[in-house]
């Protein structure tokens, strides 16, 4: 409830609310329901069968009548002035596709951590510094083919390193979003799965011509977060590419080798 009232109380008026229902089984069709009879700009999709996060994203933009898109989860809160503040930058630069903002970390109770700063395109490949505050025409979305329902845990990433292939992005340093961190989120409940597939879908967009040194840094980097697997094949992989990132890294590596088997022990 408290995520879509941060929606309807924008500054920005001209929008349409999609909430997509996945099957829920808890009081959301409920609150949803309620909102769509408040409000005239907010419509119900209800899946019948739960799909994921992807297959939900795309329900929803398929129903989408507007020229920019965004998207939201249930426990994330825009602040007011959001959307005025991403349309007048898309206004403002029309040569660009995609803006995205800067945003706050936010406990369970509300309690701000931090705020998070999003970073250039240019280093997409280093992790997903996009960040969880955008908007985007949806001309991307059409391009695109949404997003990739094989990748539930990554989709966003894996939508903006295609995107980063194709579009422009505009950066905006204004703290727009409040993004919940809590251990019932799906990034928490599928942390592994989601660094697996991260290693996947970045390893498939490193270009054939980025240079040995840069792609020998990227999947050093994938290997050394991977906290919860051994990933030495990341290493080994990054060392054929270019052996002295590696090397530069050895004690760190050593470090991570002791810190994994020591979990693997005491699991």
């Amino acid at each position: 409830a408290e995520a879509i009232e941060s929606i309807l109380v924008q500054d920005f008026r001209d929008f349409e609310l999609i909430l997509v229902d996945d099957a829920s089984r808890d009081a959301s069709p409920a609150i949803m329901a309620s909102a769509a009879v408040r409000d005239a700009r907010v419509r119900l999709i209800t899946l019948e069968t739960n799909r994921g996060l992807p297959e939900a994203l795309n329900a929803g933009f398929d129903a989408a009548h507007g020229a920019l898109h965004s998207w939201t989860s249930d426990d994330n809160l825009l602040r007011p002035a959001m959307l005025d503040r991403l349309v007048a930058t898309l206004d403002a630069y029309p040569e660009a596709d995609i803006v995205h903002a800067d945003f706050t970390l936010i406990d369970e109770g509300g309690t701000e951590l931090g705020r998070s700063r999003v970073g250039p395109v240019d280093r997409l490949l280093h992790g997903n510094n996009v960040g969880a505050c955008f908007l985007y025409r949806a001309h991307v979305t059409e391009a695109l083919n949404g997003y990739d329902t094989g990748l539930f845990g990554v989709e966003d990433y894996d939508f903006w390193l295609r995107a980063a292939q194709r579009f422009r992005f505009v950066e905006l340093h204004e703290d727009l979003y409040r993004y919940r961190k809590h251990g019932g989120s799906l990034t928490s409940q599928r942390a592994a799965q989601i660094q697996a597939l991260t290693a996947q879908i970045v390893e498939r967009a490193i270009p054939a011509s980025l240079p040995a040194k840069q792609r020998s840094e990227i999947l050093l980097g994938l290997a050394l977060k991977s906290h919860r697997r051994w990933r030495f094949d990341l290493v080994l992989r990054a060392f054929a590419a270019h052996p002295v990132p590696v090397l530069a890294q050895l004690p760190q590596i050593g470090r991570w080798s002791l810190v994994m088997a020591r979990d693997r022990l005491t699991a």
